[in-house]
């Protein structure tokens, strides 16, 4: 158990002779996170519990403000040229790494050299495949030097674009637009983010990280609005079970929880209802189809839109989940920008449950599929809601002559699994987007994307996604998009099932935290009443 009094604002005496001093307590913040990141180098980071850590960690040239939106950071401005694709940024000069080295332009230059380099094998670089010649320096059929990045100077730095991107300044919030130290890399190559070795240019830097037990940060003097920064300790504590930092809130050693148990949402509801923060949020909960054979039936797409037609997605958003989450018939989330009105959705949404079935079951049978002679397995990492949700999954299934297990993995290793294309049937997977476009949703199903984890193949839908990359006129790029998300749901290469909103326990005690689309709360924005 890790006890800690926040001793904001109490005094500790200590008397040398006839003379006493008064020292104030540091500000300790106990935050619990969904679990431990795989990785603290954020260009092999994926997950949104492994974002938050860096957003405390790095600054980019652009960050999430506390109420989501993008805003200056290291950079101080920027310009954008009139066609949409050179974007020239004016770095701050005040800004340092946590060692007091300076940050410049060629930092950020090594940082994105860095992520398209092969070698890196950075599974999250086709975020920033708009950058031109990105995507080839990647594959490796151009070197490094023809990437679209340039250091001007010490304090210019200079991004050029393939194509026009609407949502350029947005995507640059996300990790994979952190800069990185150069010289700690190259001192230490992969063990740069060692306690003790890992330099940062946030507001944070790291002083230990204990695997299943903490992370600890104290306030970087360094950074360049370190005044401003209330909290001068940060412990992040992992919880894949929800219900066990919920405990912990309650007990007022943890400040934060990033989820809450949807078992005990009444409960929530009703006794922490002033600390209980739900908003919608941009985010999908799906289960990407994959079949773990060659032969699998699960190969076919009619077996797969049997599987989503037989799903009951009213049920899971109001009794699984608590109404905590919203039914799911699209990839897309609703309210997103640049895309059609309305969105799209699968053809059976809003048909009556038991017609569903009955359709299903005559895919199944179109598909060679007898009742009773098919079973699958669903993997899903550690979480009771995870659990609950695939237990509701199983019990649809057998209503349709599918008998479905349930695989459970813990969660540090189980996106890693997913992306190295691990063998499953159908597994659970969430997407919180990046940036607000649907593009952030609907590359996940393109061929080549470590994110696609079905490793579904579509000549089409490539080709689509291809020709919204270079349409400039958003009204037509928001149909060629509409038209990829229609054959993705035909084929049913993934199942839609939920949409997300951010669900969260904040102390009392804490201000400046704002609920927001995209869930960001970094903790600098925040500070603890005294």
């Amino acid at each position: 158990m890790y006890r800690k009094i926040l001793l904001a604002g109490v005094c500790a005496l200590t008397l040398t002779g006839a003379l006493a001093s008064v020292a104030s307590a540091e500000v300790v913040l106990n935050r619990g996170n969904d679990t431990d990141p795989a990785t603290l180098d954020h260009h092999r980071t994926s997950t949104v519990s492994e974002g938050r850590i860096m957003a405390d960690l790095y600054d980019g040239l652009v960050r999430q403000s506390a109420k989501g939106e993008a805003v200056a950071a290291t950079a101080k401005s920027w310009d954008i040229s009139e066609d949409g694709l050179v974007y020239t940024f004016h770095l701050r000069d005040d800004a340092k790494w946590s060692n007091g080295d300076k940050v410049t332009a060629g930092d950020f230059l090594f940082t994105f050299h860095r992520i398209m380099d092969p070698k890196t094998a950075a599974g999250y670089a086709s975020m920033l495949f708009p950058i031109k010649n990105a995507e080839e320096a990647v594959a490796g059929k151009k070197p490094l030097e023809e990437l679209g990045v340039e250091a001007v100077d010490d304090l210019t730095l200079k991004i050029t674009l393939k194509s026009p991107t609407p949502y350029f300044l947005e995507l640059l919030t996300h990790q994979t637009g952190l800069p990185m130290h150069p010289k700690s890399i190259e001192e230490n190559g992969d063990k740069f983010t060692t306690p003790g070795k890992m330099v940062t240019n946030g507001a944070y830097q790291l002083v230990s990280f204990t695997p299943n037990d903490k992370i600890v940060m104290k306030k970087n003097p360094n950074f360049y609005d370190a005044d401003q920064v209330k909290i001068d300790v940060v412990n992040w504590i992992p919880f894949e079970d929800r219900a066990s930092c919920m405990r912990r809130f309650e007990a007022k050693e943890v400040q934060i929880c990033s989820d809450v148990p949807s078992e005990q949402m009444d409960y929530v509801k009703n006794k922490l209802a002033k600390e209980f923060h739900i908003a919608p949020y941009l985010g999908s909960y799906y289960l990407p189809v994959k079949g773990k054979t060659a032969d699998s039936k699960l190969k076919d797409p009619r077996v797969r839109e049997a599987i989503s037609m037989a799903i009951d997605r009213e049920f899971m958003a109001e009794q699984v989940w608590q109404g905590t989450m919203l039914p799911a018939y699209s990839v897309v989330p609703p309210g997103i920008a640049n895309y059609v009105e309305g969105g799209v959705k699968a053809e059976y949404a809003g048909e009556d449950m038991l017609e569903r079935e009955d359709k299903a079951k005559a895919l199944l049978k179109e598909a060679g599929v007898e009742p009773n002679t098919l079973s699958i397995e669903l993997l899903y990492n550690t979480s009771e809601n995870h659990k609950n949700t695939m237990a509701a999954v199983a019990d649809m299934l057998s209503n349709i002559g599918i008998k479905a297990t349930l695989n459970e993995t813990e969660g540090a290793t189980y996106f890693n699994f997913l992306r190295e294309d691990g063998p499953f049937d159908i597994a659970r997977a969430g997407w919180i987007g990046d940036y607000n476009d649907p593009q952030n949703f609907l590359f996940l199903s393109q061929s080549g994307v470590s994110f696609n984890y079905s490793k579904w193949k579509n000549a089409d839908y490539d080709a689509l996604m291809a020709k919204a990359e270079v349409t400039t006129d958003l009204k037509a790029r928001a149909e060629i998009l509409a038209d990829a998300e229609r054959l993705l749901l035909k084929e049913t290469a993934v199942i839609p099932v939920l949409y997300y909103s951010s669900r969260a326990l904040v102390s009392e005690n804490i201000e400046g935290w704002y609920d927001n689309l995209m869930d960001a709360h970094a903790t600098r924005w925040l500070s603890l009443k005294q």
